[in-house]
């Protein structure tokens, strides 16, 4: 009774977000090494290497799709350039970051459902970083000028930036295919992730 309490008054794209993410997230995150014995300072650059050759060509996917709604400011919420910048902090030149591997397999942003599918990944795990931001200030003694911005990209507006988020999907008008294919968005960003993550040998 108290699940079905909880959904009450939560748009109904949450809640299939919510059910048909959650096992990927969890699967996911079970795999990071953020709170394992073996992140060191070495794993942790691999790590931040990994996210950038995902996050810069997805990122530019999304912003080459045409699919992004007129009125969603991605440019705001974009990740790469933070990235880049943590990068440079933990000791890489700009030849060598320009020499890294980029993921290839990447979701397919064919409408704004799409896009703001991949979206709810990304901005969720931007959410996520402000745990993990507390463990690597702990452990690596690493923080926003040394190689950790991008776990708190957002400072003390993370909260309110993940709120404005999940009101502007809950509010944007979708039939039952848009919403399918918002979850569906999501669900291959996951799974996209993960795999190249594996690829990249940094996972768990």
């Amino acid at each position: 009774m108290q699940s079905k309490g909880r959904s009450v008054g939560v748009p109904l794209v949450l809640q299939n977000l919510r059910a048909e993410t959650a096992p990927l997230h969890t699967a996911l995150e079970e795999r990071l090494p953020f709170f394992s014995p073996v992140l060191d300072h070495v794993h942790y650059q691999r790590l931040i290497q990994a996210y950038y050759g995902f996050y810069q060509p997805l990122e530019r996917r999304l912003l080459d799709s045409h699919q992004v709604p007129p009125d969603f400011l991605l440019p705001e919420r974009l990740k790469t350039a933070t990235l880049y910048s943590d990068l440079l902090a933990l000791g890489l030149t700009e030849r060598k970051i320009a020499e890294l591997p980029l993921c290839q397999s990447l979701p397919v942003i064919d409408s704004p459902a799409a896009c703001l599918g991949v979206l709810y990944v990304l901005e969720g795990a931007t959410l996520g970083g402000q745990i993990l931001r507390r463990e690597i200030a702990a452990r690596l003694d690493l923080d926003a000028a040394s190689g950790a911005a991008f776990l708190d990209v957002y400072g003390d507006a993370t909260g309110r930036r993940w709120r404005e988020f999940i009101d502007y999907l809950a509010t944007f008008p979708l039939d039952d295919a848009a919403r399918q294919s918002v979850v569906s968005a999501a669900q291959t960003t996951f799974a996209c992730f993960e795999s190249w993550l594996e690829s990249t040998e940094v996972l768990l």
